[in-house]
């Protein structure tokens, strides 16, 4: 019940999240209990002391992190400067995003249902657009390609 007060929810609220039968007075003489007060001002305590961090004390903890670990860890020790860059905002992940004209969605054409016929035809028009002598695997630095296309 305690942990439902410390995060703000009402005495009955509270009560009924700790497995009792809801009543309004039990749950009020409940909340005034002092042993349950004291409980409550604990909670928010510690919660009070985790906000207290700041930027510099964490990035002092990342430090000592990496100090401990340079030599004996080194994956520990990226890990630690990759944070460190996230919290001063000098790592910024890369974000890519395709579209199509004017910034419109990308136009698509389902191929699925043509013939061969009407494919050959196709890779013969288009082929050249893609460098490649129309072989779709030639040079398919992938790996993704068919073997022996």
């Amino acid at each position: 019940m305690a942990q439902a007060l410390a995060k703000g929810k009402t005495a009955d609220e509270a009560y009924a999240l700790a497995g009792y039968k809801p009543d309004r007075g039990n749950a009020s003489r409940l909340t005034a209990n002092d042993s349950v007060q004291r409980r409550v001002d604990e909670i928010k305590s510690r919660v009070a002391e985790k906000a207290e961090w700041t930027a510099a004390d964490r990035l002092s903890a990342l430090k000592t992190i990496f100090d401990s670990h340079a030599e004996k860890d080194a994956r520990v020790a990226i890990s630690a400067i990759a944070e460190a860059n996230k919290m001063q905002g000098s790592y910024a992940p890369v974000k890519r995003e395709h579209s199509g004209p004017n910034g419109g969605p990308i136009q698509t054409v389902d191929l699925s249902n043509v013939s061969p016929d009407d494919l050959d035809r196709l890779e013969a028009l288009f082929g050249p657009l893609a460098g490649g002598s129309g072989d779709d695997d030639e040079g398919d630095p992938s790996g993704e390609g068919e073997e022996g296309g």
